[in-house]
């Protein structure tokens, strides 16, 4: 059983972008689009783990530009077949922890990556991410809301609280993959500190945070 995130999402890009096909999440979806392209209107976006640029496409639409980065180069390859008509998006292998692009973004955005960071790196994920956007710039997540029977059951809760879905791909091999669902309470708590202005929308599938990272003092 593989429990590497990195081999994982390599191994699952040619059918990562079943998940949005189910009937149930539509609205939902729908909906978040809607929330997302207004939030990043005119906006210069550096997008992280982009994945196969699902969420990219959406975005692109009504952005300025979008940096879309992902470690994994082959779902990139994918993303990069969606249509771009505005010509606005750029892509790059990347790793945020290593990023060589000194760059400070105005807008920062994260799909369904705060679910896979555990608990005890969440600190030293924020402050990462802060370290990417001028002060005073626009950050955005969004994640799952754990909902039975749509998702993945929960097999496994570690000591310090992270738990892991048990998922098996096409081609027959099973990963134990780290999926935490935190509540409003949680996401609030952790960005109180960074932020200036936070606003959540929730729905019954997805949560989309979007904070405004505090500016320098006087």
């Amino acid at each position: 059983m593989n429990t590497d995130l990195v081999s994982y999402y390599k191994d699952r890009a040619n059918e990562y972008e079943k998940i949005y096909a189910k009937p149930e999440r539509q609205a939902d979806l729908k909906n978040a689009a809607s929330i997302l392209q207004e939030i990043f209107t005119a906006k210069h976006v550096l997008e992280i783990a982009c994945g196969t640029g699902y969420w990219t496409e959406k975005i692109a639409q009504t952005a300025s530009s979008i940096l879309a980065t992902d470690i994994n180069n082959s779902v990139i390859e994918i993303a990069k077949l969606k249509d771009f008509s505005n010509k606005n998006v750029s892509f790059e292998i990347a790793d945020i922890y290593n990023f060589a692009d000194n760059k400070k973004y105005e807008s920062l955005f994260g799909g369904f990556i705060w679910s896979h960071i555990l608990l005890q790196d969440l600190d030293k994920f924020l402050a990462t991410i802060t370290s990417l956007v001028a002060p005073g710039s626009t950050v955005v997540f969004m994640d799952n809301n754990f909902v039975a029977g749509s998702n993945h059951p929960l097999v496994e809760t570690d000591k310090e609280g992270n738990t892991y879905q048990l998922r098996k791909l096409d081609n027959g091999t099973a990963h134990l993959v780290l999926k935490n669902f935190p509540t409003e309470e949680f996401l609030r708590s952790k960005v109180s500190a960074l932020s200036d202005e936070l606003t959540f929308f929730n729905s019954t599938y997805y949560w989309i945070m979007c904070y405004t990272t505090k500016k320098k003092q006087n």
